[in-house]
């Protein structure tokens, strides 16, 4: 089975890890953030990360939510969405980001190395910033379309 197949579905968040050039950074999620990842057959790419058990706004329409309550829910709170590609040469995958909570993503290419062992995934990124390595277990597997669908 190729590589892209393999990492098609939905991953749960197991752990992660923030370094810079001088160690182990906070996330801003907290010691056990909630997350989901989605890869699917058509090429589309979903990241969803948050601090679990923030605190609800006074209103229940988020309309009308004060600055400091939105403050508070977007600083819990990371995703992204777009497409991606595999080079399985490189065990890599490009994620094409088309949308994000932060606007400095969009239209920007996100590349992870990614080992798969069994039902964990984990994604690693280098950048400017430092590293980033998130582990994932699969909850569900999405079967590929056969070729010429």
């Amino acid at each position: 089975m190729e590589l892209r197949a393999k990492l098609l579905g939905s991953w749960r968040f197991l752990s992660g890890e923030w370094l810079d050039e001088t160690g182990p950074v906070e996330s801003g999620l907290g010691t056990n953030p909630l997350g989901l990842l989605t890869y699917d057959d058509s090429g589309a790419v979903s990241v969803q990360l948050m601090r679990p058990n923030q605190a609800c706004f006074a209103s229940d329409d988020w309309r009308f939510a004060t600055d400091e309550e939105k403050t508070a829910a977007l600083s819990a709170y990371f995703c992204y969405f777009g497409t991606f590609v595999v080079n399985e040469a490189e065990r890599t995958v490009t994620h094409h980001i088309a949308g994000s909570w932060f606007p400095n993503l969009v239209g920007t290419d996100q590349v992870r190395s990614f080992e798969l062992d069994g039902n964990t995934l984990s994604l690693r990124a280098d950048g400017s910033s430092g590293r980033i390595t998130i582990v994932w277990e699969r909850l569900t597997r999405t079967k590929a379309a056969s070729p010429g669908r």
